[in-house]
């Protein structure tokens, strides 16, 4: 199955940088967390697919149903417990898991995710934080990396991040505002134009995502990484509103490096209130139309009572090593990649 293992320099620079990674935190205050990575239900998510996996009794046991159980798309479910009980920044390097997406050049099914959450911070605080962390990185480790490529594409990975807010990005690239269009219903009439081709009962967040995929992601600038800044509320996270948006926009960035999305953002949503009609919506969307369905905690949204304003960041690690060396798969930063399956 894995018939492509990594050479031993690319072996070593990963290792250096992830080891840089640890630092970074470790001395900005942050713990390193490791938390499981099967839980019994999870976040739900309508954009991603999920392993489902079942625990057996023991052998000799009376026999009884075996218990499902699902590998984490990201250890945000966990991590969010840590932080409702004990309020400190924290960070965690580890595997996880995607069904469903194609094994391509950008996606391998297990990746490496780097995911932090700073306390007292917003979102914009944590792209600064960001922004510093892909210095230091580069910094600690150019010696390794210019062994892969030159000092100019280096720079093309390195701070600083051009920011723009997807306002503008749809604007400057698309040629229509995205805020009038939510606001007045019109994103299909403006997909229409763009000559994407709609079907009945398409939803506003599908048709954005058309679009933006059509018009503005491949049109983004890739002499320098760009934070696209305030995504619209009609795709559904836990992040907060925007607090002077009317309720468009969330605070919510992404990072591209190289025209490739890396690190994903937002300042995380704090009202109990609102956490609860997340879970209530989207677990009965999941659940409709889920692949691969999986069980929801109907009381999770209780650890947002007193949840702390904080926001956290979940990276693609294994992208961000490809950037860092000139590699155009994330095939080429993964010890044993998974190939390329045809369906």
């Amino acid at each position: 199955m894995y018939n492509d293992v990594m050479d031993y320099d690319m072996l070593y620079v990963r290792s250096r940088i992830i080891s840089s990674v640890r630092s970074f935190f470790d001395e900005h205050g942050f713990l390193e967390t490791l938390t499981p990575a099967l839980s019994p239900n999870l976040i739900p998510e309508c954009s991603l697919e999920v392993f489902k996996t079942l625990l057996s009794p023991p052998r000799g046991a009376a026999r009884g149903g075996a218990i499902p159980y699902y590998l984490t798309p990201s250890p945000e479910i966990w991590m969010k417990k840590l932080i409702a009980m004990h309020k400190k920044s924290i960070y965690q390097v580890c595997s996880s898991f995607r069904n469903c997406e194609p094994s391509s050049p950008l996606h391998n099914n297990e990746f490496t995710m780097l995911e932090y959450y700073a306390m007292d911070a917003g979102y914009k605080d944590v792209l600064a934080l960001t922004e510093e962390l892909f210095d230091y990185l580069i910094c600690k480790n150019k010696k390794n990396l210019l062994r892969f490529l030159g000092e100019a594409e280096l720079k093309q990975a390195a701070p600083p991040f051009i920011r723009i807010t997807m306002e503008e990005a749809f604007m400057r690239y698309a040629g229509f505002s995205l805020k009038n269009a939510i606001e007045k219903k019109e994103l299909k009439k403006e997909a229409l134009r763009l000559g994407l081709n709609i079907d009945e009962g398409v939803k506003d967040a599908d048709v954005y995502n058309l679009i933006f995929i059509h018009a503005v992601e491949s049109a983004l600038p890739k002499e320098k990484p760009v934070a696209l800044i305030d995504y619209p509320a009609i795709v559904k996270t836990l992040a907060a509103l925007a607090p002077q948006s009317g309720g468009v926009f969330c605070e919510r960035w992404e990072l591209y490096v190289r025209g490739v999305e890396a690190v994903n953002c937002y300042s995380e949503e704090t009202s109990p209130i609102a956490a609860r009609r997340y879970f209530e919506e989207e677990g009965a969307e999941k659940q409709r139309t889920a692949v691969v369905p999986h069980k929801i905690d109907p009381d999770y949204w209780r650890i947002f009572e007193g949840f702390p304003r904080c926001s956290g960041a979940a990276a693609g690690l294994d992208r961000i090593i490809a950037a860092f060396t000139g590699k155009k798969s994330i095939k080429a930063a993964l010890p044993f990649p998974m190939p390329m399956e045809e369906f």
